[in-house]
């Protein structure tokens, strides 16, 4: 764990600037119509945030970061990684391998596809000529917003990054329903903050623990997913994130529950989201907003991956609709109670790649073969 906070200015406006990279990123993700998941082989822009602690803003004696700041609150993540990395031993050979890097490569993919833009179009925030704002009317920033904050906040209350660090997220003015300390949001989430302490105490005793290595997978990639979807779940209500989903086409609308839906098959299955496993599941997410005239699997200007990864994404979404109406069940509520074990949960990581990555008629024995895996663990 780092040492404490020391005193430092606010990073200036032009410290945190974007780079041009960026801009001739973004222009060609506009001209081009597909996503981008990783640059140079890492998150977007992390070349470009920071690692150190102290390069961020200290108000009044506090660290002050500015999460509607793409930069820092790629940093956010960026900090977070480092303090934690030296835990992830478990999650097996090789660098880069924990579950974290799965955070840092989403909000790379919102700004990569414009998704961090502000989608009424009252302000520029998000566009080229101020493109590392992140727009407090976005779903997505929103979403996000729960993602990395609270991660964030988590952490440092548990002294990664050393103790006594007071944390307190800067927000713009007016805006209301974002907690900004941990005090805050622990009391408006306390829910999503219990399990964000309870991955980073599980990490501490992992050190001390007798637990095999793969029990210690299983168990710390179980906390973290319990903790990532907790941050999702804070987000929903209309009063907090929901409402902005309003800004949007049908087909984007759609796009956004079903991956929201979609984010609990892979949080069951407790798969490791390490850096290169993460952008390979991300690589297929379409690579714009969706227009309201879009209809997958058939849009022209996305790629064959992109089509089937809304197809399977809206076709999860539907199945889920139809087992409700008809069973009174759901086929995530089926899902869930499958992967009851360590090796149920492995088979169902193969399951989801299928599903996801490629495109040979997987969805015909997917619903039969999660009926007979649950029924073996009930």
């Amino acid at each position: 764990m780092s040492q404490g906070l020391s005193p430092t200015r606010p990073l200036s406006p032009r410290a945190m600037h974007a780079p041009l990279v960026c801009l001739l990123l973004s222009c060609a993700v506009a001209l081009s119509g597909a996503g981008v998941v990783l640059d140079g082989g890492l998150p977007i822009m992390w070349a470009h945030s920071t690692g150190t602690l102290t390069d961020l803003p200290v108000i009044d004696g506090k660290l002050a970061p500015d999460p509607w700041h793409y930069l820092q609150r790629m940093s956010l993540y960026r900090l977070i990684i480092a303090q934690t990395d030296s835990f992830m031993g478990p999650m097996g050979p090789g660098e880069n391998q924990s579950p974290l890097w799965g955070l840092p490569l989403q909000v790379g993919w919102m700004l990569s596809s414009g998704r961090l833009v502000d989608p009424t179009g009252a302000t520029t925030c998000g566009n080229l000529e101020n493109n590392m704002c992140i727009s407090p009317s976005s779903w997505w920033g929103c979403v996000n917003y729960f993602s990395s904050v609270l991660p964030f906040l988590s952490a440092a209350h548990k002294e990664f990054f050393g103790a006594g660090v007071p944390v307190e997220m800067q927000i713009p003015a007016g805006l209301e329903g974002y907690c900004t300390t941990y005090d805050t949001c622990k009391t408006a989430h306390p829910d999503a903050m219990n399990k964000w302490d309870a991955f980073y105490q599980g990490l501490i005793d992992s050190k001390t623990s007798t637990l095999t290595d793969i029990e210690k997978k299983d168990a710390i990639l179980g906390l973290y997913w319990d903790a990532a979807l907790a941050s999702t779940h804070a987000s929903s209500p209309a009063a907090v994130c929901g409402d902005k989903l309003n800004s949007y086409s049908g087909q984007e609308k759609a796009f956004a529950q079903s991956w929201q839906n979609a984010g609990e098959y892979v949080a069951a299955v407790y798969f490791q989201s390490s850096l290169d496993l993460a952008a390979q599941f991300m690589a297929p997410l379409p690579g714009r907003i969706l227009k309201e005239e879009d209809s997958p699997p058939n849009i022209p200007d996305l790629t064959a991956e992109e089509n089937h990864s809304l197809y399977i994404f809206s076709w999860i979404q539907s199945m889920d609709s139809l087992m409700a109406s008809t069973f009174g069940g759901t086929l995530v509520g089926t899902w869930r109670q499958a992967m009851c074990s360590v090796a149920a949960r492995e088979s169902g990581r193969e399951m989801l790649t299928n599903l996801l990555l490629t495109q040979d008629g997987a969805t015909a024995n997917f619903l039969s073969i999660v009926s007979t895996m649950s029924l073996s663990c009930s």
